[in-house]
């Protein structure tokens, strides 16, 4: 009489846990399987030698592929676990049914936060969350303080970047004789994404992954810290600004900056760098005309590498600009 008691209580148990919790709506399960099978057709295309564009709509469709394979593969371990949880009743095995009913419990808050990751994942994204980043640092005030912070900050998002395998490359840098910085851009690039991750997440792949801008877009804004100075005894405060650009392919850079929209001088480098320095014209600065944002370089001995560093520190500034204008008009009407 327990038993039949035990078994009839946890098939009421079961039959909760398994119609109360799932959120995914009908037109959100359609709209996961379109895309879905929009990846599959891309795999293929792929497959038969398709081009570079559809590679990268396969990296925006690959996390939502991802997420609905592991959930297939809940689906099939709960059907797994049901079938066991009926052998164990008509075996009368309370032991058994008491695992099966706590991994089926398990199972299904499992698939409650899988769910709300699908969803997170067909939500609309920012379309430049995968390309490459061009980062600004620029100390402000707090002297040599925050020239300081300045420097560890530029520390701090190289090693992030290089930890996920992005090449880091610096355009320009001018230091403080204490080793600091007074302003620093970065150009980061990468194939591939970064994954974030959830706490307890679910998957070890790159299910939402995105590329250097997306990864550092968030840190723009202006950075604060309070500290005591090695050689004085009261609380100091620094800050320094960051700004993370999306860095354009070079046929976007051909498109945005018209050689008719351009004014290249060159001029001596200034500064400490050895020989080179005052002796030959190496140092670029470019201007775009139409808007009067400019780009200096004088880092490279050759007047070449830093007219290149120029004009891609300048494509990314008018591409940002240009962003936050449309940005602009689109809220206005």
């Amino acid at each position: 009489m327990i038993s039949c008691q035990r078994f009839f209580y946890a098939a009421i148990v079961r039959n909760n846990v398994h119609q109360c919790r799932h959120i995914l709506s009908g037109a959100v399960q359609n709209r996961i399987d379109a895309l879905v099978s929009e990846h599959d057709s891309i795999v293929e295309k792929l497959n038969a030698g398709g081009t570079q564009s559809l590679g990268k709509k396969l990296a925006k469709l690959s996390p939502v592929a991802r997420l609905k394979e592991k959930m297939d593969e809940l689906y099939r371990e709960e059907e797994s676990l049901k079938e066991l949880l009926t052998d164990a009743k008509s075996l009368d095995d309370e032991e058994v049914a008491d695992e099966c009913l706590e991994e089926l419990q398990k199972l299904d808050e499992t698939k409650e936060k899988l769910e709300k990751r699908m969803i997170d994942s067909i939500l609309p994204t920012d379309e430049q969350e995968m390309e490459n980043t061009i980062l600004e640092i620029r100390a402000g005030t707090g002297g040599d303080e925050a020239a300081l912070f300045a420097g560890e900050l530029l520390e701090s998002y190289t090693k992030s970047a290089r930890s996920q395998g992005w090449k880091v490359e610096t355009l320009n840098i001018t230091k403080t004789d204490l080793g600091g910085i007074k302003e620093a851009s970065l150009s980061i690039t990468g194939g591939g994404g970064a994954s974030l991750y959830y706490e307890g997440d679910l998957l070890d792949d790159e299910s939402n992954a995105i590329g250097p801008y997306g990864f550092f877009k968030y840190e723009s804004g202006v950075h604060r810290v309070q500290r005591v100075p090695v050689n004085d005894v009261r609380i100091h405060t620094s800050a320094c600004s960051v700004a993370v650009l999306p860095s354009p392919s070079d046929s976007q850079s051909d498109e945005l900056l018209p050689a008719s929209e351009l004014r290249i001088e060159t001029m001596r480098a200034s500064g400490a760098g050895g020989q080179h320095v005052n002796t030959t014209d190496s140092a670029v600065r470019v201007t775009h005309i139409p808007t009067g944002i400019t780009a200096s370089i004088q880092d490279e001995r050759s007047q070449h590498k830093n007219k290149t560093k120029a004009l891609r520190l300048i494509a990314a500034r008018v591409w940002d600009q240009r962003r936050e204008e449309a940005a602009r008009e689109r809220g206005e009407a």
